[in-house]
């Protein structure tokens, strides 16, 4: 009796011991905003400061914007209203005159930095008097058609000089900045020669190289003043193939991606592309798109 006690026992005990149980991984919770650590949005806001107005944050700021976002559970509509209002908010601060001054400023920059390597007001504006001084000796000696020229380049540079503010103050669209950033003697000193700077604006821009046929177009444009087709629009001198560039499909698709680059430090793949250039050419907001980019779980590293 006792032997046969002890074998149902151990068939019970191996029969319990089969039992399959649930494997519970620790911290294997869906995702929830509402629990993000305040290192985390710490981290986030930093870098909203850092990338559109290149500054971080004062320590009030800090404060008061994680508070925000927490308030209203990190929700993609609240890290919205963060990005707005560094992009746009005029209230007067202190050392910074207003998110809105010192945002447009850092966009003008990163222009400049993208296009003409960073080149300083300080040093546009040396330049300029460069051209201006050329300008009066060949005016005073009665060389008109060389005043002209220098005056011509003297305007484009002021143009660059120009363009913050009247971006910031809606006068000038996004494709006109870049446009001005490629049409001036800062950029061809840099580009030299034709071949290179039909090579550079394509691939500054578009991130490709021009086809034979862009090059051949683009060439007669520039050097003859030959009407030609780029395009599908048609032009005959250099400030033709810039606007013809700046205001194509293939350049909003390249705006998108840059703006990938400056801010996940990587490219768009084709459905980012298709997806953001299509809201960039329907709405004409390039703040909106990198609202878009900065609200994502991608470049909040809370994915």
């Amino acid at each position: 009796m006792a032997r046969k006690l002890v074998y149902i026992i151990c068939i019970v005990f191996l029969i319990s011991s089969c039992k399959k149980e649930d494997n519970i991984i620790p911290n294997n919770n869906a995702p929830y905003y509402g629990e993000i650590p305040t290192l985390l949005l710490e981290n986030y806001v930093n870098r909203c400061y850092i990338d559109l107005l290149g500054r971080e944050p004062l320590d009030d700021e800090m404060i008061e914007d994680v508070q925000f976002l927490r308030n209203n559970e990190v929700t993609i509509e609240s890290r919205n209203q963060l990005l707005y209002k560094l992009q746009f908010d005029t209230t007067f601060i202190e050392g910074d005159s207003s998110y809105n001054q010192a945002y447009f400023h850092r966009f003008y920059d990163l222009v400049k930095v993208r296009l003409i390597e960073g080149a300083s007001n300080s040093y546009i504006n040396y330049q300029n008097s460069n051209w201006w001084f050329e300008y009066e000796k060949d005016s005073i000696a009665g060389n008109m058609i060389n005043a002209y020229k220098r005056l011509l380049e003297y305007n484009k540079l002021n143009d660059i000089l120009k363009s913050k503010n009247q971006y910031r103050n809606g006068v000038i669209s996004v494709s006109e900045v870049h446009r001005r950033m490629i049409y001036n003697s800062i950029y061809d000193d840099i580009n030299m020669n034709t071949f290179n700077y039909i090579n550079a604006i394509f691939d500054n821009l578009l991130f490709r190289y021009p086809t034979n046929y862009e090059f051949n177009e683009c060439k007669l444009m520039i050097d003859d003043n030959s009407t030609q087709i780029l395009m599908g629009s048609s032009g005959n001198c250099k400030y033709d193939v810039t606007t013809i560039i700046c205001n194509s499909d293939e350049f909003f698709e390249g705006l998108v991606n840059w703006t990938y680059i400056t801010f996940l430090g990587r490219e768009a793949n084709a459905q980012e592309r298709d997806e953001l250039m299509n809201d960039l050419v329907m709405y004409n907001d390039y703040q909106r798109i990198q609202r878009i980019i900065l609200s994502s779980d991608e470049y909040a590293h809370f994915d």
